[in-house]
């Protein structure tokens, strides 16, 4: 008996409350773009229109589908309703019945729904509600009002943190079905995911171990693993329930791009039940090689660098912020436009930033094949969150279920607590001030997600924050003694571009400079009398408080005075 996994392909709809009318939706999608398609907002990049669209946040809004279900699906011992992802507060129910709720949009739900279901005319429904009334509710803990969010909140709730604005981007905080939805429907075990550990040996044999996870095991379970590369297979083992071990003498190694190739070798692992065959598979696409983050004590303070295939590697690369305001707006096409550009720039590593989203599987698809190891935070940004325990409880399917999700991948060579909470100044102090934020802070940082990390990995290394410090450098999160270091000081403290010469860190994961959008991309969004930056337009897309000035600054210790934009841009 198959597990069956079926994408819901009816139309959904969502209700507009100002007309009292049901439109077409697009699932995957967002409220932002559902409006914008049917004519109900303007281009939210156009002009000053971001300012005008802010009421969409504070509406709740609501989504529907109606759908059959074959008397095959009706007749499976068990029936799942599956979300990969809800943006963020939804209530779900499924014939009038409420079957759950939602408050984390970077984790997949699952409900039984086998005694609800009709096998014509069920009636899905999905209610967003505000995260602005949300947040109201939940102001006890929060110490300090996080930067980039000028109403404030972002960091008391699991969502995109930078939907609530960042110093590079507008505010819109949306909400949808972001994710697909499908039902899976099967009898006896169903095949939840395979841990892939490799261990590599002196000789070059590399032996895979497999360690499936089933949901509803009866003991009557056994497996066959494949393992192929071009097509081609290349070895195979079965087993009963338990760890399942390929041995290579020796695989192809995969490496980082610009140090050797990339291939790519797909494992196929088939569930079968002893009294009906086979139930279900398992497939995904790993490159064999070992990543180590080595850290050694020096005379100076402690190394940090990665050693690939026990070559050291240099690593060149840029942090990663999502692709789009709309991040549904995204696939493989434009992450692959992004991602060949780096490596056309000899780029080795991406840095997926913690302010954004754990990317789609297309993203870590590219990364694979195309050699950049990828630095993978987990989304927390600039900000002090909270430790409590019914945070915790939000955070830890999160957590487990990221990680499980990617720890196969070739390129992941790192995961990371958050991005910059220590290194903040006013958040820096406050957690050396106060021990219950610092105490807050250890729990997520240092307790909750290496615990998880360990136990749903193993294997990749763990880094608290970045920049981070170690040991008897604490004081200073972003000593270059050890550790990794976010150097701002080019552009935020307006240091000479010649500073990077004299620069002494063992591990730079962030720097950087503002750039004006090229004259082409300017006029998606501004008219030509308005190409000024100083014009309200041009201000209203300028989301660093000091970002002309300070852009100003640079250029005129280099260059004359520029009378039209396309110069100035240039």
């Amino acid at each position: 008996m198959h597990c069956f996994r079926d994408t819901l392909p009816a139309q959904f709809e969502f209700y507009d409350d100002t007309r009292a009318t049901w439109l077409e939706a697009r699932v995957p999608g967002c409220i932002h773009t559902d409006l914008r398609r049917h004519g109900l907002i303007p281009d939210p990049f156009a002009g000053r229109n971001e300012a005008d669209l802010q009421w969409i946040e504070q509406r709740d809004w609501r989504y529907r589908t109606r759908f059959d279900v074959s008397q095959s699906r009706l007749s499976c011992e068990h029936v799942h309703l599956v979300f990969d992802g809800l943006d963020t507060l939804a209530e779900v129910k499924l014939n009038g019945c409420v079957i759950g709720r939602t408050e984390n949009m970077f984790v997949r739900h699952e409900w039984e729904v086998r005694a609800l279901l009709l096998p014509t005319g069920n009636l899905l429904e999905v209610t967003f509600f505000n995260t602005l009334d949300y947040l109201a509710t939940h102001v006890g803990w929060q110490p300090l009002k996080e930067r980039n969010d000028p109403v404030g909140g972002r960091s008391r709730i699991r969502k995109e943190q930078c939907q609530y604005s960042w110093d590079w981007g507008p505010r819109f905080v949306t909400c949808g079905i972001w994710q697909p939805v499908r039902l899976e429907s099967w009898n006896g075990a169903r095949l939840d995911h395979v841990h892939l550990q490799q261990t590599h040996l002196a000789d070059g044999t590399v032996r895979l171990r497999l360690s499936p996870e089933l949901t509803g095991a009866t003991g009557t379970e056994h497996f066959t693993a494949t393992l192929s590369l071009r097509g081609q297979s290349v070895a195979a083992v079965t087993g009963g329930v338990g760890e399942l071990v390929i041995t290579l003498r020796p695989p192809e190694l995969w490496w980082p791009a610009g140090q050797g190739a990339q291939p790519l070798y797909q494992i196929k692992v088939d569930l079968h039940v002893s009294d009906s065959g086979y139930a279900d598979s398992w497939i995904r696409r790993t490159g064999f090689r070992t990543i180590e983050l080595v850290r050694e004590k020096d005379a100076e303070g402690e190394t940090f660098y990665f050693r690939v295939n026990g070559r050291p590697i240099f690593a060149k690369g840029a942090n990663w912020i999502p692709d789009h305001a709309f991040v549904t707006e995204c696939n493989r096409e434009r992450f692959a436009a992004r991602l060949g550009a780096a490596v056309d720039a000899h780029m080795n590593m991406i840095r997926v930033w913690g302010g954004g989203i754990y990317e789609f599987d297309s993203f870590y698809d590219l990364c694979d094949e195309l050699g950049l190891l990828v630095w993978q935070d987990f989304m927390f940004a600039c900000a002090l969150y909270p430790g409590a325990a019914d945070y915790c409880d939000v955070l830890r399917p999160e957590v487990a279920q990221q990680v499980r999700r990617l720890q196969h991948r070739a390129s992941l060579a790192l995961w990371c607590g958050n991005n910059e909470v220590p290194m903040i100044p006013e958040l820096g102090e406050a957690l050396r001030a106060n021990p219950a934020q610092a105490s807050d802070y250890a729990r997520i940082f240092h307790e909750v997600i290496p615990e998880i990390v360990e136990q749903c990995d193993g294997i990749t290394p763990y880094w608290p924050s970045s920049p981070w410090t170690p040991g008897e450098y604490f004081a200073d999160t972003n000593d270059g003694r050890a550790g990794d270091v976010h150097y701002w000081k080019v552009w935020h403290s307006r240091a000479p571009v010649k500073s990077y010469e004299g620069l002494r860190v063992r591990f730079c994961s962030e720097f950087g400079m503002q750039s004006y959008a090229s004259l082409a991309t300017a006029q998606t969004f501004c008219p030509a009398e308005e190409l000024n930056v100083f014009s309200p337009i041009m201000e209203s897309h300028q989301k660093n408080g000091g970002g002309n000035a300070t852009m100003l600054h640079y250029m005129v210790q280099r260059y004359r005075y520029v009378s039209r934009y396309e110069n100035l841009a240039y």
